[in-house]
């Protein structure tokens, strides 16, 4: 509890609750309701341009004056993955069956990282987080000019090891029962090193001098004062908060995350080329049989599940969606964000004896 009270403290919270930075899954309403409930609000900039950067900002601040984090995913060192024509075209034959045959495959994200990185400086979160690597020096000292904390994602020890060098100022320990990709700092090591959250966080307590915040399979308050019993100074939750209504996520992705037991999600690189955790849909089980070509690189696999991806999301068919979810997604209420913030903490304190 002192732990917890001291992170709160240095970050304008009442609950050490983060919500996850989910990338196309973290509109502001949903943000904005774990900050009025005294949580920590979360944006995945991934996907968005500098413009979008700043409306979201604004539109969350908008709605809630608590303090929220902004994460981006630190792009992969040159050069971009080497195109294979006859592979992708056996990717594109295969993915012909689960929607539009996909075309013109890209090798590069369109944004630009360093637009990306100057855009959320600019809109002056709390925090910014990162995942799959470090951001470079010069980042870190713009943030720090901005007084613009950084949470560095780590799946080992010595990736946090490596952040606190480099800088940063918390460690988020993502744990392999986390839902959606892996924040490992290298590709390859994503899958080789699948560390549970149970394993990581006191490792890594006792590794670091900064605050460690755990992040993996987290849904209720039982999982919140594991965590805290463990080392760690305050939880971040992402599943957790998709079945909520301010989530607007698709019916069916819903749905399935509330069913899902833990055996019923899966690590892929299905849908992006990067191992991430999902729901095992019809998509993800056709895609490991034996005759299922193998996923391209990222962001080419991610390029050719576009068109099936889309398809899911306007059908709201759960067999062609990118279904995330941790490992923990049947604990996932379909209630209100605030008040599974609220009672999540009031279970913990009352478990604590506060």
């Amino acid at each position: 509890m002192r732990r917890a009270d001291e992170f709160c403290a240095a970050y304008g919270l009442k609950v050490p609750i983060l919500m996850a930075p989910m990338a196309g899954a973290c509109p502001p309403a949903l943000a904005a309701a774990v900050m009025k409930a005294g949580g920590m609000g979360g944006c995945g900039a991934l996907l968005m341009d500098p413009e979008t950067i700043a409306r979201w900002a604004a539109d969350v601040r908008a709605k809630s004056d608590g303090p929220f984090q902004m994460n981006l995913w630190v792009p992969d060192p040159p050069p971009p993955p080497p195109r294979d024509a006859a592979r992708e075209a056996a990717v594109a034959d295969f993915l012909a069956n689960w929607g539009p045959r996909p075309v013109d495959l890209s090798a590069e994200l369109s944004i630009s990282f360093a637009d990306q990185c100057e855009a959320l400086i600019d809109a002056r979160p709390t925090a910014a987080s990162s995942i799959m690597g470090l951001f470079p020096p010069e980042t870190v000292d713009q943030l720090r000019a901005r007084d613009i904390r950084w949470f560095a994602t780590v799946t080992t020890v010595t990736e946090a090891l490596e952040a606190e060098r480099a800088g940063a100022d918390a460690i988020l320990a993502q744990g392999s029962e986390a839902g959606g990709h892996r924040g490992a700092f290298k590709a390859d090591k994503a899958e080789a090193q699948p560390i549970g959250l149970v394993s990581l966080v006191p490792t890594i307590c006792d590794a670091v001098s900064i605050p460690v915040i755990a992040t993996g399979g987290l849904a209720d308050a039982r999982g919140l004062v594991a965590a805290l019993a463990l080392g760690a100074s305050a939880v971040q939750i992402g599943t957790a908060l998709l079945r909520a209504p301010e989530a607007a996520l698709s019916p069916a992705w819903a749905e399935g995350i509330g069913q899902a037991r833990p055996e019923d999600t899966t690590v892929t690189r299905a849908f992006s080329g990067r191992p991430g955790r999902a729901l095992r849909t019809d998509y993800v089980a056709a895609s490991e049989r034996p005759d299922a070509p193998a996923p391209l690189p990222y962001p080419l696999q991610r390029s050719a599940t576009g068109p099936m991806r889309a398809k899911g999301r306007q059908e709201n068919d759960l067999a062609y969606i990118q279904a995330w979810a941790g490992q923990s997604a049947s604990l996932a209420r379909a209630t209100a964000a605030g008040d599974i913030v609220a009672s999540i903490w009031a279970e913990a304190r009352a478990t604590l004896g506060q």
